[in-house]
């Protein structure tokens, strides 16, 4: 497996300074920025890639929760805050973990290896299950087009079928790889499978599939 490039965003200088020794002791781990402003790491990550973002979560300039509301879940986090109350909000997004301040190494370490696993998952499997109608059904990532929420349903469509499946949008955007991408708050669609992005809407094999206004960002960054 490739290095994670990550990232380190926290307006302490001095929890930078530890996350960035932290990060030297870690041979799978590349840094590739850091920053005491939200903005400039926003800046960074319009023109640049990461893996994983170490975020602080209370800042001046844009909290940590608003912070992963813009970039969107493509990226993974772990979480640094000097309040444990705020962890729970935090995995309502793409969030690995989160770290209590002050971090200490041993902590930091068990971190960044569920990190580790995480993307090693993603890029070993090539398929899942579901439950539909019964029965359990193998489906290969690159069979699907695209995923569809339907109330307390999803409907996961394939090239040759369709699966309803008691599951969230939320919970299937966190199980996929990295070539999903959320283009509308009820869609998921496969970026392999996309012939054509208009000004709203997205062409993959007879499908049209809407494009949010909130999500149309994110799509044309991704594709970039």
């Amino acid at each position: 497996m490739n290095k994670l490039k990550c990232i380190i965003v926290d307006d302490e200088p001095l929890a930078i300074s530890l996350l960035e020794h932290y990060v030297e002791k870690i041979p799978f781990l590349e840094l590739v920025f850091s920053t005491e402003n939200p903005i400039h790491a926003l800046e960074y990550l319009q023109k640049n890639d990461s893996d994983l973002i170490f975020l602080d979560i209370q800042m001046p300039e844009l909290t940590g929760i608003n912070f992963m509301k813009i970039v969107g879940t493509h990226q993974k986090y772990i979480l640094t805050t000097a309040y444990s109350e705020y962890a729970l909000e935090g995995y309502e997004h793409n969030v690995v973990d989160y770290l209590l301040k002050p971090v200490s190494f041993e902590r930091f370490q068990k971190s960044v290896l569920k990190a580790q696993e995480r993307f090693s998952f993603q890029e070993e499997n090539t398929h899942f299950f579901v439950k539909s109608s019964g029965q359990k059904h193998r489906i290969g990532f690159h069979e699907i087009l695209y995923v569809e929420s339907i109330k307390d349903y999803i409907n996961i469509r394939t090239e040759n079928d369709e699966f309803i499946v008691l599951d969230t949008l939320k919970s299937m955007e966190n199980q996929l790889p990295e070539k999903f991408v959320r283009i509308h708050k009820s869609f998921i669609v496969n970026l392999d499978k996309v012939k054509s992005i208009g000004a709203k809407k997205v062409i993959l094999s007879e499908y049209e599939i809407p494009i949010g206004e909130s999500y149309r960002a994110g799509l044309l960054d991704r594709i970039s």
